[in-house]
């Protein structure tokens, strides 16, 4: 393995704490790590890392070492993604992270155009509802919702993610068509039980005042697929991302309701490990996912 690889694995080692881990993301083996590490160690003179039966960390000089690898690699990516630039294109690997809904529905389609775009870069996209630690699981960036809690990571703001309450016809024509937020406890309603408040929906009138509606139904799931055919299935009233609902909504099989109250937007930020040293295909990336989730991005057919 020469020094430039050798570097890389020192770096995801330190990153992750773990030989295995470091091993995982770099899609080789913890046998291959270790051996590139120590190679290091032996050709620098020098011990890098304490490794105990809890992981690793690196020694006082590790720490240094580790912080001019990590602008040596930066500049040896942004060369070569220079010279793939001047030739048309990116290269190298992108690791993108996403929820499954908003992967499916939005990153595929786009992700794809991107590829097409840039035919030397490769990709992995990898699809989790759960909240996916970057550095240790190699991602190079990642799409989040919502709020973003303090962090070391770096963020650029995307745009917002609007969210429409939707019903089958089949249940406006048993249950009535809500007007005010007090007609809603008439209704059964399905429950997201991963963000928008779960089971009190907020609600801002057309006056702008705000109100907490609670809300019961025989359906509760983290996941808006099941969600929306559940409402598609004439089941209750339910709120979704507007690019869930787009197609349904579209086609007829559900209707929006209660138009003149709005439901709370999130923002939509690409998150990636660090915001110093930003890898080029990062930020090249993440400037052209912006200009195409610029507008009413939910209303565009993939």
């Amino acid at each position: 393995m020469d020094s430039l690889a050798g570097m890389q694995v020192f770096i995801r080692v330190v990153e992750t704490g773990s030989f295995s881990r470091a091993a995982a993301a770099l899609g080789t083996t913890q046998p291959t790590a270790t051996k590139a590490v120590a190679a290091a160690e032996k050709r620098l003179g020098a011990r890098l890392l304490h490794r105990t039966t809890r992981g690793v960390t690196p020694t006082e000089v590790g720490a240094l070492y580790y912080e001019r690898c990590k602008l040596i690699v930066h500049e040896f990516e942004a060369a070569e993604n220079l010279a793939m630039l001047r030739q048309g294109g990116l290269g190298g690997r992108l690791r993108i992270s996403t929820s499954v809904a908003f992967g499916r529905r939005v990153m595929v389609p786009l992700v794809l155009h991107y590829m097409r775009e840039h035919p030397h870069l490769a990709v992995d996209l990898s699809f989790d509802d759960r909240y996916v630690n970057l550095v240790e699981q190699g991602v190079d960036v990642a799409m989040r919702m919502g709020r973003l809690a303090d962090s070391s990571l770096g963020a650029r703001y995307l745009g917002t993610n609007p969210w429409v309450m939707v019903a089958a016809e089949s249940h406006l024509r048993d249950k009535g068509v809500p007007r005010r937020p007090r007609d809603l406890a008439r209704h059964t309603c399905l429950v997201y039980s991963s963000v928008q408040g779960d089971d009190r929906w907020m609600l801002t009138g057309p006056d702008g005042h705000e109100q907490a509606v609670p809300v019961r139904g025989p359906l509760r799931s983290n996941n808006l697929s099941a969600i929306l055919a559940a409402a598609r299935a004439g089941m209750g009233l339910a709120i979704l991302p507007r690019y869930v609902a787009r197609e349904s909504l579209a086609e007829g099989a559900v209707q929006e309701v209660m138009p003149d109250h709005r439901l709370p937007a999130q923002d939509l930020h690409a998150v990636f490990p660090s915001p110093k040293l930003v890898p080029h295909k990062v930020s090249h990336f993440i400037d052209w996912l912006k200009s195409e989730l610029r507008g009413a991005w939910w209303e565009r057919a993939p």
